[in-house]
């Protein structure tokens, strides 16, 4: 499983989902947007119009994608087997 985060440096649910991932042990990767403008653009490409941070792709073993839009912590423990 590959997880990426879209976020902000000052974004609290950005922060709330990362902890909440570091707890589990959960690798991610994590793409600032607000220093990071080809970040923003990919973003915005895959947002499908949405502007909020968190924005997390889950690209699961199988090859699909999930998009979760901020922190959904029952979409988090749904994934993640909990």
């Amino acid at each position: 499983m590959k997880i990426t985060i879209y976020s902000t440096t000052t974004c609290l649910y950005c922060k709330m989902l990362k902890s909440f991932l570091d707890e589990k042990g959960v690798r991610y990767t994590e793409k600032l947007i607000d220093q990071d403008d080809e970040a923003l653009v990919e973003m915005q490409g895959l947002a499908e119009g949405h502007q909020g941070t968190p924005f997390t792709i889950v690209e699961k073993d199988d090859g699909l994608k999930e998009k979760i839009i901020g922190f959904d912590k029952g979409k988090f423990e749904e994934i993640l087997g909990e």
